[in-house]
């Protein structure tokens, strides 16, 4: 995957969200993101984060899953 994959499967779950993402690795399977978006307001970290998960997870699925490793962040605006 690239990171603007990854960028987009965020964007399309979340259309408001002001995304930067990271090969944290160089491999292309290893990715950071950084997720800002008024969708968070009012959510708890945790429902954040799995917001962004959801719109992650089919390519985090099955064992040759092109994403392998994926640390988000994310603020309210």
């Amino acid at each position: 995957m690239t990171t603007d994959e990854v960028k987009a499967l965020i964007v399309h779950a979340i259309p408001d969200a002001v995304v930067t993402v990271r090969d944290t690795t160089g491999t292309g399977d290893h990715f950071s993101a950084e997720v800002t978006s008024r969708q968070f307001a009012g959510k708890s970290l945790i429902a954040q984060h799995r917001i962004v998960m959801n719109a992650v997870k089919e390519a985090m699925a099955g064992s040759h899953a092109p994403l392998h490793a994926f640390d988000v962040k994310t603020k309210a605006i």
